[in-house]
């Protein structure tokens, strides 16, 4: 779907639907078929399969599609046999905002790479490194690349500055 008529004004409301376990795409093709906008973002990545390797998109949030119009086309998308919740979205400017510079970077064939939403109180687990298996809670966000995690030890708080890329949360 071109982002130029998807983010124009008066084209309806937002509505967030989760997907059945990878069915984006497919929900996409039926969504287009019917005319209904809708913003799937994907980025290509190079998967391995034994001695093969192949280029695919996959989408950038896995699980979830973001359909522009009314909530008729929210229903007839509901109606698919692709979608198990559509999402109410309270603060529609703000989804715009976000989704447009999403669009932007993915215009711009800016590299994406996703990464979890990390915020203060989420438990995590360290996947990398010399900490790798050691779970602890955000204490704060400091900077993109760096991340204070709390973990309990011999009931006494410690901290330990990451990478943001080597903690998934759990």
């Amino acid at each position: 779907m071109n982002s130029d008529t998807l983010f124009e004004e008066g084209a309806g409301q937002w509505y967030v639907l989760h997907t059945r376990s990878r069915h984006e795409k497919s929900l996409a093709e039926d969504l287009s078929a019917r005319g209904i906008r809708h913003f799937l973002p994907l980025v290509t990545k190079v998967r391995r399969w034994g001695k093969r390797k192949a280029t695919v998109e996959e989408p950038l949030f896995p699980g979830y599609l973001f359909l522009r119009g009314s909530q008729e086309d929210a229903f007839a998308a509901d109606r698919t046999r692709w979608v198990a919740q559509i999402i109410a979205v309270a603060d529609q400017q703000r989804l715009e905002w976000e989704l447009r510079n999403i669009a932007r970077a993915l215009d711009d064939k800016t590299p994406l790479d996703p990464y979890p939403y990390l915020k203060k109180g989420i438990r995590v687990e360290v996947t990398s490194g010399p900490l790798r298996g050691l779970q602890g809670l955000i204490e704060s966000r400091t900077s993109v690349d760096k991340l204070i995690l709390a973990v309990d030890m011999l009931g006494q708080g410690v901290t330990v500055e990451l990478g943001g890329a080597s903690v998934e949360p759990l």
